[in-house]
């Protein structure tokens, strides 16, 4: 399936307001207001690509485009489109905002109990959880670009009183948001004894070295990072202590929620109550994942470009920013250790806490790999190993590859992955949380090294791999019934798999509409620049523009003949084809080609005519 980020894109949005909008009026449905993250996905549908694709923008009536208009035409028109926006972002900013304790971020129906036969307490569901934390920095984010061009295309004082107020309401989220994701990091330190210290030995050394040698070449390698987490780090991360032993290994990252214990962020935004933490000081690369992706949506250019940041959340994102760069660092590091086969190429990858094993596991430390050489601008050997990687999670993941009878894989997708929430059991049963978006995480981030990747044969396996994901992603959207184009029916795609009740995923069909933007920006790049076609197009060059010299040493043809006009092209041809030589020398080749044909043509022409 070719990847067409408009078209789809255009799909999704058709069936999101088809299935949300009723007469002009956003329903949120039975399950709107049970969980922040499942809102903010919802919602981050329509938002995200609204601010990221300028053809797909909304805040400007007078530049919405015709088939955006028709997607949405349950919205209303190009005027009504943006207040209606407005209004239903005003909702979700009062659905989840607990008056004096602020803006709150509850996992809700997303929070599973370990044990089926136990339900979970009003408290524990209200917890807020990184997902939530992260959705709601790209969610505000993408409100706050959208107001401040919105507010200078509409003169109604009503609708200015609304946006002022949502403008309000979203800055304070993203504060809170922020705070929360500082008070979620944590740095785990442990010793090489330990369960957890044998654990990560063993995956570093991959059954080759030692424990000591394994050790010995861990201190070498995490020495600086080590400095860096132990003088650098504040707001609320305190291991300076315990890192200053070097027979200690640790792990930094994000828990799933606010860290028990982790004292309160001091800010001079009003954000109202900071929560007392729940979380077990213990990294999640789900999680960590997760929190990855939202960061650094503060650091885009767009971000940057419109100022949509305060001073006080200046100084927040910059403490965010460090945990970011540390914490892609290390993940990078661990899954390139030592010399030989990387870490990540052992798939499955096995958890050192609470030693699970899946291949979310490896596509989570992937992700994390893909942020960092997209950070740093990998080499080619980097790059082409980590196409090999993505290649074998989707075969093992049943995407690209048969199922077999009773293949254990479909597991990764219905039901999913199970992740223990270590520390949910403080207010009720112990909690867990699923992970069933490995096919449209696995999408992005091959659109994302399809972006980086600046080698053609490395280029082409991932976009064809990402063509096949895609096309598997698509056969999965309902069928019938309500959210017909949205996702997630599991069973088109594994008919083995049990039929799944319940609410669409808006945790899938947000992940692949992120997959669509990612799309749209792969193709705004300029086209992988070819040594061989720039040489073909250099000579290609040089002898057209010769034999246009040659041709301009005959008769001169009159000016608004045939002939005259005939040559003015073929200059016209010629000059852009020297403008494109370096950034698309195919173009100019196909250019070249055809001033050389043409001025065969006319040189045959001029030969015939005088009997030659």
């Amino acid at each position: 399936m070719q990847i067409k980020p408009r078209l789809q894109l255009l799909d999704v949005w058709q069936a999101i307001a088809g299935h949300s909008f009723r007469s002009g009026d956003w329903s949120w449905g039975e399950w709107g207001g049970r969980s922040s993250v499942a809102d903010a996905e919802r919602l981050l549908c329509l938002m995200y690509p609204a601010t990221e694709i300028p053809e797909f923008r909304l805040d400007n009536p007078d530049t919405t485009q015709e088939d955006v208009e028709k997607a949405l035409k349950e919205m209303g028109d190009p005027t009504e489109i943006p207040g209606s926006l407005v209004r239903v972002l005003s909702e979700f900013m009062g659905k989840h905002h607990g008056g004096g304790v602020g803006p709150t971020f509850s996992g809700g129906y997303y929070f599973l109990p370990e044990d089926p036969e136990q339900e979970l307490t009003k408290e524990q569901q209200e917890i807020g959880v990184v997902d939530s934390f992260s959705m709601s920095v790209t969610l505000c984010l993408a409100t706050l670009g959208f107001l401040k061009i919105y507010r200078t295309r509409t003169n109604r004082a009503d609708t200015q009183k609304l946006i002022q107020g949502l403008w309000d309401a979203t800055s304070q989220r993203l504060t809170s948001a922020m705070v929360s994701l500082l008070r979620s990091f944590t740095v785990n330190v442990f010793d090489a004894e330990s369960s957890q210290g044998q654990a990560l030995c063993r995956l570093l050394g991959q059954q080759r070295l030692s424990d000591r040698v394994v050790l010995q070449r861990f201190q070498e390698r995490f020495k600086a990072l080590r400095a860096v987490i132990s003088e650098s780090l504040v707001l609320g991360v305190e291991v300076e202590e315990q890192l200053r032993n070097d027979n200690r290994l640790f792990e930094c990252g994000w828990a799933w929620s606010l860290v028990r214990d982790a004292p309160e962020v001091e800010t001079t935004d009003d954000i109202g109550e900071q929560p007392r933490g729940a979380a077990d000081a213990v990294p999640y690369l789900y999680f960590t994942v997760v929190a990855l992706d939202g960061i650094q949506d503060l650091f885009s250019d767009r971000t940057l470009t419109l100022a949509l940041l305060n001073t006080e959340q200046q100084r927040l994102a910059e403490a965010l920013r460090l945990r970011w760069e540390i914490t892609q660092q290390y993940w990078s590091a661990i899954a390139r250790f030592g010399e030989g086969s990387w870490p990540l190429e052992d798939i499955p990858w096995r958890t050192t806490g609470q030693q699970l094993e899946s291949e979310y596991f490896s596509l989570c430390v992937a992700s994390i790999l893909v942020h960092d050489l997209v950070r740093r601008r990998a080499t080619d050997d980097d790059l082409t190993r980590t196409v090999g990687i993505m290649e074998r999670l989707a075969e093992r993941g049943r995407i690209t590859s048969r199922m077999t009878r009773d293949d254990p894989a479909v597991r990764l997708h219905n039901p999913g992955v199970a992740l223990p929430l270590l520390g949910s059991d403080g207010q009720g049963p112990a909690m867990q949380w699923a992970m069933t978006d490995f096919s449209a995480q696995l999408l992005k981030r091959t659109i994302q090294l399809c972006s980086l990747s600046r080698n053609q044969a490395s280029h082409d396996r991932l976009l064809q791999l990402a063509e096949d994901i895609l096309g598997h992603l698509w056969k999965r959207r309902v069928g019938e019934g309500e959210g017909v184009g949205l996702w997630d029916n599991v069973h088109a795609a594994y008919p083995s798999s049990e039929e799944r009740s319940g609410p669409l995923s808006w945790s899938i069909t947000e992940r692949v509409t992120e997959c669509m933007v990612a799309a749209s920006q792969l193709y705004t790049q300029p086209p992988i620049r070819s040594a061989e076609l720039t040489a073909l197009a250099r000579s290609l060059l040089s002898e057209s523009t010769h034999l246009l010299g040659k041709e301009q040493m005959k008769l001169a043809p009159p000016a608004k003949s045939q002939e005259g006009e005939e040559l003015k092209g073929v200059e016209a041809d010629l000059r852009r084809a020297r403008l494109l030589l370096d950034t698309e020398p195919g173009t100019a080749c196909a250019l070249s080609m055809g001033v050389l044909r043409r001025l065969d043509t006319l040189a045959r022409a001029r030969d015939t005519g005088s009997g030659v």
